[in-house]
């Protein structure tokens, strides 16, 4: 167990590599191994949220070397929380991608263990540089993945999406120059514990180094005005790989959640970076998300904006980061992550069953298999809409309840209430479009059993969070305690260690 924290990265890496070595040797024997693999980072990742119930932050440095020098990872409730998110989200993802997906390019399987590897090593660093090295290592495999398949459309949005996150990864690396350059560090421990003694000529310099950083994560995160990718990248993509890319947004929304709770703390060189323009910029996410759900022409394109409002209401909660706020938000989080994800996957399945109109939302010949197909996306519709009794429902709660001071609170329960409102008026319409039909369903052409049994998974994840509703709200609760308590994780990663000591040259 001493290596725990180190195998949700290594499993899929190495996995990554296997596949690589192997080749095309048989589409049995690739999606065996990344089966296998898959499996296993979800078993250690569950060990990990086990043996964290009621333990102290884990830490594995490797090499031995001491902090904050080396590459560390370091393994909270809210890591491990994410980790195992981005498992059950990869599991059913992989199974609908083992329907045909996987063989419509090369090395899919290959590339998708390195997203994995990717986002599980950006959700357990605990250093900055090796955060950019991690963001790199899934952007490199998603701009494969979103072009998987080929076509015009997805390399229309590839183009996009490549440029857009190169110009990102390119200020990524001149903030954190310039953070290196004024503290000397870039473990994010040894950072929160120079912050508050930072001297007031480098003040100005470091808090223009940490709102670049920010603005890159919000670039991820999509948040307004730096969303208007999201919508045609995510439609674009296949909608296996669409479904995991609904956890790509938030490896920036729990990156700005580190910064703002565990280094900014209390520390006057970045005291009110945030306000009061991420809540103002966060309500119009959430308005443009809107915008798109209504002017959506395929049910892919309305999933896609179905994760910018979600992404929108995410930022609006981080924004305040109160302990309880916090622990709504991360009740909310895997909730509209499964959910938008599964919509996702259920757009491709329902592509696959109308023949040459595809998800496009136009009348025309029913989905067949309506008990199965239809309920799955009667759930998905009423979770993701914020309707009772599933999980969106008790979530918008929590966040109505929480994440907002006094003061905010009319414009942000008008923001949740009506964009609400609106998803159910879409979905009520999509779901008239296309399954409410009364013309003979066509034979499903290009989906299996595989696919079907992943949107099924996925469907079942708000029910489930309905009846661990209390275990769950209590897990997120801690979860934010901890996380706003600051010392376990700092803790974790120095100990006793004395903080870096910055050369001054003349």
């Amino acid at each position: 167990m001493t290596h725990l924290p180190l195998l949700p990265f290594l499993i899929p890496f190495t996995a990554a590599a296997v596949l690589l070595l192997i080749g095309q040797s048989g589409p049995a024997t690739q999606r065996m191994v990344a089966l296998a693999a898959t499996l296993a980072g979800l078993a250690a990742a569950g060990l990990l949220l086990v043996q964290l119930a009621d333990g102290p932050v884990l830490a594995y440095a490797l090499g031995d070397w001491p902090a904050p020098y080396g590459i560390l990872f370091v393994v909270d409730r809210l890591a491990a929380q994410m980790v195992v998110l981005l498992f059950l989200l990869a599991v059913p993802a992989l199974l609908m991608a083992n329907d045909g997906t996987d063989r419509q390019g090369l090395h899919f399987h290959a590339l998708f263990q390195l997203q994995l590897a990717g986002l599980a090593g950006a959700f357990l660093t605990g250093d900055l540089f090796n955060l950019f090295v991690c963001f790199e290592i899934l952007l490199l495999a998603s701009y494969s993945l979103l072009v998987h398949g080929n076509g015009p459309r997805r390399s229309r949005a590839g183009l996009i999406y490549v440029i857009l996150n190169l110009v990102g990864s390119s200020l990524f690396l001149i903030a954190l120059a310039l953070i290196y350059g004024t503290l000397g560090t870039l473990s994010m421990a040894d950072i929160a514990r120079l912050l508050p003694q930072l001297p007031s000529a480098d003040a100005p310099l470091v808090r223009a180094a940490f709102a670049i950083l920010v603005g890159v994560f919000l670039l991820k995160s999509a948040l307004l005005p730096m969303a208007f990718w999201l919508p045609h990248a995510y439609s674009a993509a296949a909608m296996p790989v669409a479904a995991l890319f609904a956890i790509l947004t938030k490896v920036g929304i729990v990156a700005v959640l580190r910064l703002s709770v565990t280094i900014f703390g209390d520390a006057p060189a970045v005291a009110g970076l945030f306000q009061p323009w991420l809540p103002i910029l966060a309500l119009g996410t959430i308005a443009l998300g809107v915008v798109a759900l209504f002017a959506a022409d395929r049910l892919r394109v309305a999933a896609a904006s179905l994760v910018l409002i979600s992404s929108g209401t995410l930022l609006f909660a981080l924004a305040f980061a109160t302990t309880d706020g916090t622990a709504a938000l991360l009740f909310y989080l895997p909730h509209t992550t499964l959910a938008t994800g599964g919509m996702m996957m259920l757009a491709g399945l329902i592509a696959g069953r109308r023949g040459e109109l595809e998800d496009r939302l136009v009348r025309g010949p029913c989905v067949g298999n309506r008990l199965a197909i239809g309920g799955a996306y009667a759930l998905f519709a009423v979770a993701i809409a914020g309707l009772p009794p599933l999980s969106g429902f008790i979530g918008k709660l929590m966040l109505m309840q929480e994440a907002a001071p006094l003061s905010w609170r009319p414009a942000w329960w008008a923001a949740l209430l009506l964009s609400g409102f609106a998803v159910t008026l879409v979905l009520a319409r999509v779901a008239a479009l296309i399954f409410w039909q009364p013309d003979d369903p066509l034979p499903d052409q290009r989906t299996g059993g595989a696919g079907r049994a992943a949107v099924l998974l996925l469907a079942l994840a708000s029910p489930v969070m309905v009846v661990l509703a209390a275990p769950i709200s209590a897990w997120a609760l801690a979860t934010a305690t901890q996380l706003h308590a600051r010392t376990p994780y700092l803790d974790a990663m120095l100990g006793d260690a004395p903080p870096t000591r910055r050369e001054v040259r003349p």
